[in-house]
């Protein structure tokens, strides 16, 4: 097969997609009904910097223009439209966007239960907790699919095609106050977070201290020894809150709590990640102009980024979709440069590429947007390629540049 012929097979057999901005930082929420939020809402918290956005998790439609799986400017209510008010979340993704660079957007994802213990977040015995529980604690549930950690999870690969994970942010305990298996729970649940999006041993994990004047303060007992589960874990103080919301509870926040709580949020994680909240500017890292390659049949899925995308945020509305028929298509000079799907097989990964003579620039990057190996001087017999054995197991992002034509593609190491 002659270079065009192998160039308008490639057209006709691959979907393209945006990359993941590496500027675009991420961060899970989730716990119970201080992460859902019980401030009322202010005209102050009515109005958001659009580099500040959620991607709705709830699966209702109450709320106008916050449909589940897709992003939207971050206005309170975050977490679902049930009852769910200003929380915490609120001022940690404002601050995060006001301390940091110009450059950086910032995306929440909240999944929160009033009431629930953390057992909910169990991945395998989440059904036999929600099983028990009242009706009113079932809609809430039901509003995450029946499996609130799934839904977490399944938000949380959706944002990983456009940004990148750098944080979890979490309040949760209330309910578990007296129960001294707490730490070891909560680390099972960051385990399996940091295992089911394939994110790095790095990830950090903040725990909000509950009212600590309130009906549930023994809460914080366990909450101090979260540090001792992992060097990731850090706890964020609610000392000098202590108006409490009034409600006949004595465990939530009020508003201006809620602000001043999402700020010290915000503010440990900014010290914790340090040079990591940074601006990315290398052109292997960038996503302005770079493009996913996967593949497809005989349809092609095509958005321009700078269609498609506004500040950053995806949107579908614009693509493009039709079968593309190659007698129809001039091929220019530059499409004798192809870049195939990577293919994991037999301990090697492998891109198939042709070229004419020509630069290649080929490095594998983590979900957290760190260069960790270069195999560009790797090309042989038509093809790219590394051994799998020189990473360790997880989710990575390949950006192959031959000539003027870039691919980036993620891949799953097992």
């Amino acid at each position: 097969m002659n270079l065009k012929t192998l160039a308008l097979a490639a057209c006709a057999a691959t979907a393209v997609y945006a990359a993941p901005d590496p500027n675009f930082h991420i961060y899970l929420a989730f716990g119970q009904s201080n992460m859902e939020g019980q401030g009322d809402v202010g005209q102050q918290d009515k109005t958001v910097d659009e580099r500040f956005q959620v991607l709705w998790a709830a699966n209702n439609g109450s709320c106008s223009g916050k449909t589940k799986g897709k992003w939207s400017t971050a206005v309170p209510p975050l977490a679902h439209c049930q009852g769910a008010k200003l929380g915490p979340t609120d001022y940690f993704g404002r601050t995060m966007v006001e301390k940091t660079d110009s450059q950086i957007k910032v995306g929440v994802i909240v999944v929160a239960v009033a009431g629930c213990s953390i057992d909910l977040f169990d991945k395998n015995n989440y059904a036999n907790y929600a099983r028990s529980q009242q009706s009113w604690m079932t809609q809430r549930i039901n509003e995450y699919g029946g499996n609130p950690y799934g839904r977490l999870i399944e938000m949380g690969k959706i944002a990983q095609e456009v940004g990148v994970i750098k944080g979890i942010i979490f309040h949760q305990g209330e309910t578990d106050a007296g129960n001294g298996q707490w730490p070891s729970k909560v680390k099972s649940v960051y385990d399996n977070i940091v295992k089911d999006l394939g994110l790095g041993n790095d990830i950090p994990f903040l725990a909000g201290e509950v009212l600590r004047s309130g009906s549930s303060a023994g809460a914080n007992n366990n909450i101090a020894k979260l540090p001792q589960q992992s060097k990731n874990f850090y706890v964020v103080s609610s000392e000098g809150f202590n108006q409490a919301l009034g409600d006949g509870q004595n465990v939530h926040f009020t508003a201006q709590e809620y602000r001043d709580f999402g700020k010290r949020y915000a503010e440990k994680m900014i010290e914790v990640l340090g040079d990591k909240v940074k601006p990315v500017g290398t052109a292997a890292e960038s996503s302005s102009s770079e493009a996913v390659v996967e593949s497809s049949s005989s349809e092609a899925v095509v958005e321009s980024s700078s269609s498609s995308r506004h500040h950053g945020w995806p949107s579908y509305s614009s693509s493009y979709i039709g079968t593309i028929d190659p007698t129809a298509i001039n091929v220019p000079q530059a499409q004798s440069r192809f870049i195939g799907k990577a293919v994991v097989n037999a301990g090697k990964v492998t891109i198939p590429v042709a070229m004419e003579k020509s630069p290649i620039v080929a490095k594998v990057f983590s979900m957290q947007g760190k260069a960790v190996l270069d195999f560009s001087d790797s090309f042989a017999g038509g093809s790219l390629g590394f051994d799998t054995a020189r990473l360790p197991q997880g989710s990575y992002m390949l950006s192959v540049q031959v000539g003027s034509e870039r691919s980036v593609q993620k891949v799953q190491i097992k």
